[in-house]
């Protein structure tokens, strides 16, 4: 579990996803209007639970559920980018990791909170020594997370042709996300 405290937001924590006991929480969130570009909206609660289950017995790929002071608030998942999601699209370094991530819709946002996901998850990520760098390609059109990535150091590189979207391949360092935050 990883633990990171953010003034004025509170302690967020990682914990391994529980496809099964998640599952119900995991499809009001990836079903809600906010998380369109989870491309889950029209997911049955079976359907949410046999992807989590997948991403469970996949050896690369891995979920976690994201607390906020305890409460759950986010989704991470963590990929090879070698093996999954972008094999073929772009040539894998050694230490790149791929990252999803993914914050619960709420009637009462909380300003900042977003950042100190990303920045919480990209710490977390860092933390494995053997990580080099982080590879994201979320949708062109997501402006709102482009401009999260590029507050945590990515660097966008070019768009690419995924088979579910048009996305845009970026990349950040283990520097340029301790600059990054250094400068928050």
């Amino acid at each position: 579990m990883t633990t990171r405290t953010t003034a004025g937001i509170g302690t967020l924590t990682l914990r391994p996803l529980d496809p099964l006991k998640d599952a119900g929480l995991l499809h009001s969130w990836v079903t809600h209007p906010k998380a369109a570009f989870w491309m889950m909206q029209d997911a049955r609660l079976e359907d949410v639970e046999r992807a989590y289950m997948e991403i469970a017995a996949d050896e690369h790929h891995h979920a976690y559920l994201g607390l906020h002071d305890g409460v759950p608030a986010f989704l991470m998942e963590q990929y090879d980018p070698a093996h999954r999601e972008l094999v073929g699209l772009y040539e894998p370094l050694p230490g790149d990791v791929g990252m999803h991530f993914l914050v619960a819709p709420t009637d009462r946002p909380v300003h900042g909170f977003t950042r100190a996901v990303i920045t919480a998850v990209m710490a977390h990520l860092f933390e494995d020594p053997a990580t080099e760098r982080v590879v994201v390609e979320p949708d062109v059109s997501n402006k709102a997370v482009h401009a999260l990535n590029e507050a945590v150091g990515f660097v966008a590189e070019r768009e690419i042709q995924k088979p579910e979207k048009r996305a845009l391949l970026s990349f950040c360092t283990r520097e340029q996300f301790e600059k990054a935050v250094a400068n928050a």
